[in-house]
């Protein structure tokens, strides 16, 4: 027997009494028997899993294969014969240029906000069907496209597709991960973006060589594989057992359950997590029913101004914490100038004096770092955490930006006759790259989808992915400005981001490494009342108590009743 359990029974009292089933907010592997060790070793125990959110990761694939492409595209002469608008030399062509990229940004905002009722309403897997389907009618309209209005239609159409996929690939990952490695599974959503990126853009500057228009047409047509084998392959794999459960539908979450950690359903790691499963489903459902008494009686009218007002849910007492972390989040991983380096980084390299040629194959090369950035946190990020990566990255990425910002500033004008602080400015973006790759890349796309409750996760999850694509949009307009008229200035600004970032960080973001779903409400302390506890209580002791009405002996209850 777990020495802490025996610790905890001699303060509560008797197994025998159902109300010992409580919700604690140590790791799990602190209090009952894991699934397996956590990180990167446990993907190969828990490996269906593992497969599913691999699966569903290819959403962010086609995310990062969207931004790779455009950054050769919009330079290619075979598009700019097509699409003069967009050329130098055209009138206004800066505007109609940030059009066609700020399309993508617009339509995935629309997407991942209508995701979110979309996913509650017909369940995470089929709302990844559906997104695919949308995505993959934009790409036709993009590949196929004739003029500058058709293409921006299938820009705009294949931005909800991406957006629709960027919310809730995360969020089925999250609610069908064993605890010990979910961390590891939602770097998979980070890994695929960047690795779509990389493809995207070697793929790009390979077909930049081709005469007449495929140079263009086939990158856009590509994108459709990695869309259809998610939209076809995630037909085979399960439903999230949280969604199953938050409609009632508890024999089927607990089959789904089994299935997933390829265990018996009679596994008491199994029934354990179910139970939690379950007893939050009914914890909010009970508070919601306090909260809006007037809406609970069953009609249409009633149902929508329902799904209306717990959008509200998510900034008000019980949630509003967890809003600020996920919007949040979202809003400093664009603000450390990311995206910025990834559309803009030609031009970045030639204020520091490389030629044309280098600085496309360093954008390449700068893509591939992140990359290996990204891989190293299927390890890290449950081992030591989310939040040093945070802290860490943070400062790392503060001081590559700041030393880039003084060579920047000191030789901007004499790059010819100062090659050697050209070639370490370059080494350091390189440094900020590998930096945000192993920290902000992955974190904050992971911790939106593990924090919220069952309720409002799809909710909150929409409202932190539009965040990231608001101020993905913000970057995009404010960058080439800054880059343009500042020099240096551009990457002081965002040094001052990366340090406010980690101000932040400190002083607002929890730790939820090793943490169930379930105990979220403990690690962000929404549930402190007594009124709210003995309301908990009284749940799961009534959960435990209708599938094991006639436990007597000691022994039988500590092997079902272990706590989370």
């Amino acid at each position: 027997m777990d020495s802490k359990f025996e610790d905890t029974m001699e303060k509560t009292g008797s197994p025998n009494d159902q109300d010992t089933f409580v919700h604690h907010a140590e790791a799990v592997w602190d209090q009952r028997e894991p699934y397996g060790p956590t990180g990167f070793r446990g993907v190969f125990i828990s490996s269906y899993a593992a497969l599913c959110a691999a699966f569903a990761a290819l959403g962010g694939m086609v995310f990062g294969y969207d931004q790779g492409v455009v950054s050769v595209v919009l330079v290619m002469p075979q598009f700019l014969a097509r699409f003069p608008r967009v050329s130098e030399t055209a009138s206004g062509a800066g505007f109609w240029k940030g059009l066609l990229t700020a399309m993508i940004e617009l339509g995935a905002l629309i997407g991942a906000l209508n995701q979110g009722w979309v996913a509650d309403k017909i369940s995470r897997k089929y709302s990844i069907i559906v997104a695919v389907i949308v995505f993959t009618v934009g790409s036709i309209l993009q590949t196929a496209s004739v003029d500058y209005a058709m293409l921006i239609v299938g820009r705009l159409i294949g931005g909800i597709g991406i957006g629709m996929l960027s919310m809730v690939a995360p969020l089925y990952i999250s609610e069908i991960s064993p605890p010990e490695i979910r961390g590891a599974l939602l770097v998979l959503e980070e890994l695929s973006i960047v690795a779509g990126i990389c493809i995207a853009y070697w793929i790009t500057y390979g077909t930049r060589y081709m005469r007449g228009e495929w140079s263009w047409r086939l990158p856009f047509l590509l994108q459709m594989i990695p869309s259809t084998v998610l939209g076809l392959g995630i037909i085979f794999f399960p439903f999230s057992p949280r969604w199953l459960a938050s409609k009632g539908r508890d024999d089927e979450a607990l089959q789904s359950l089994g299935k997933l950690r390829r265990l018996p359903v009679t596994d008491r790691r199994v029934q354990q997590e179910w139970f939690d499963i379950r007893a939050e489903v009914a914890f909010h459902r009970q508070t919601s029913a306090i909260k809006h008494p007037h809406l609970q009686s069953k009609s249409t009218v009633n149902s929508i101004k329902l799904e209306l007002v717990s959008w509200t849910d998510c900034f008000r007492k019980g949630c509003w914490r967890r809003t600020h972390v996920g919007v949040g989040i979202m809003f400093f991983q664009q603000f450390v100038g990311i995206n910025a380096l990834i559309y803009y980084s030609p031009t970045l390299f030639a204020t520091m004096g490389l030629n044309y040629s280098m600085q496309l194959i360093m954008s390449g090369v700068l893509n591939v770092t992140q990359l290996i950035g990204v891989s190293t946190s299927l390890w890290t990020i449950d081992r030591y955490g989310r939040r040093p990566l945070l802290l860490w990255g943070s400062f790392f990425m503060t001081v590559s930006h700041l030393i880039i910002a003084v060579f920047v500033g000191k030789y901007n004008k004499h790059w010819t006759d100062h090659r050697g602080p050209g070639w370490a400015s370059v080494a350091f973006l390189l440094f900020y790259m590998l930096s945000f790759g192993s920290t902000w890349g992955p974190v904050p796309w992971a911790m939106p989808s593990e924090i919220f409750p069952s309720s409002l996760r799809a909710k909150g999850v929409a409202l932190s992915t539009c965040s990231n694509w608001l101020n993905n949009f913000i970057i995009g307009l404010i960058t080439p400005p800054l880059v343009q008229n500042t020099g240096f200035g551009a990457y002081t600004f965002f040094a001052i981001f990366c340090l406010l970032s980690l101000v932040w960080t400190f002083f607002f973001v929890p730790e939820t490494r090793g943490r169930s779903l379930e105990q979220m409400d403990h690690v962000f302390k929404d549930t402190n009342s007594e009124e709210e506890e003995a309301r908990r209580h009284a749940i799961e002791a009534e959960i435990i108590a209708a599938h094991h009405p006639t436990q007597n002996s000691r022994g039988k209850d500590q092997n079902m009743l272990r706590e989370p």
